[in-house]
């Protein structure tokens, strides 16, 4: 089971102190997506570093420049480029004169056009100023910023690592009241579970998610979100043994015990999980969508 944590107090626009050298102000944008809301983080003193400015909300953009008041915005930094997490970074450098660093993603993906939407939308216009892609150094005055590419939830997803406080800005990789949603093509399995090694193998004292409340015990937090994502699909693996399903007829059987609102979202995850395991060469794909063990 996972140790999720879903406790956490939010005000919208308040600018909460969390460590010396973090601050926080969520967005009111609450959701399926979102939880309570995206949590924009400050770093630093004086001179800060603003991490994931979040979705196109004017009235946000003055929450975080009431808290930066008196200060300088030396640095943008964007985890990726979903629509609650990277539309604001352009009117932010345009009041602050900062510049924008993350990675761009590689070409632009379709839209969930169904009933139910497995993500917030996309920022399209997203470009960064830096690239980050192949991770790198940000430094301020008193902060250390290191930028770790953690492709999986998205290609272009990024970590930044804070030595002064050997924590985590964990965006949508990790996060304490959900597990993350994996959306092929741009989402990759194989990528996710690769890069939550990387993060494990670091031994950080907290992540502090987009989303939610920090993490505290990390290495059993983790543990737990592999444990998972192995469980679902050694549970795809063994109902396979029964004969070729497909994904649609699999995700009843699976997720029974989910709110079937819920289903397109784990058949979205389900597939980006078959998809790693062709990769594999654990399973083959069939005609008609249909799937068989090797």
């Amino acid at each position: 089971m996972i140790p999720y944590v879903r406790d956490i107090e939010i005000e919208y626009g308040r600018c909460d102190e969390l460590s010396p050298l973090i601050r926080r102000v969520t967005a009111n944008n609450p959701g399926p997506f979102t939880f309570k809301g995206t949590g924009t983080y400050i770093v630093g003193r004086g001179e800060v570093a603003v991490i994931d400015p979040g979705p196109d909300d004017l009235v946000h953009l003055q929450a975080i420049l009431d808290a930066v008041a008196g200060e300088t915005v030396t640095h943008i930094l964007i985890t990726h480029h979903h629509a609650d997490h990277s539309p604001l970074a352009g009117a932010l450098k345009a009041a602050t004169g900062a510049p924008i660093y993350g990675c761009a993603v590689a070409g632009h993906e379709v839209e969930d056009s169904g009933e139910v939407k497995m993500e917030a939308g996309h920022d399209h216009d997203f470009a960064p100023d830096v690239s980050l892609c192949g991770g790198g150094e940000v430094k301020g005055k008193g902060w250390t910023m290191q930028a770790i590419p953690t492709p999986g939830h998205t290609s272009n997803h990024i970590c930044y690592a804070l030595a002064e406080e050997n924590c985590l800005f964990s965006g949508d990789h990790i996060m304490g009241w959900s597990t993350t949603v994996i959306t092929p093509p741009d989402g990759d399995m194989t990528d996710y579970l690769a890069s939550l090694d990387t993060i494990r193998a670091r031994n950080f004292d907290t992540l502090w998610p987009t989303h939610g409340a920090p993490i505290r015990k990390v290495d059993d937090f983790i543990a737990a979100y592999i444990a998972h994502r192995h469980q679902r699909i050694d549970q795809i693996t063994t109902a396979l043994k029964t004969g070729p399903a497909r994904i649609r007829d699999l995700v009843p059987r699976l997720y029974a015990d989910v709110d079937a609102k819920l289903h397109p979202a784990a058949a979205r995850s389900m597939e980006a999980a078959m998809i790693h395991l062709v990769r594999e060469g654990r399973i083959f794909a069939e005609a008609e969508g249909a799937y068989r063990l090797a």
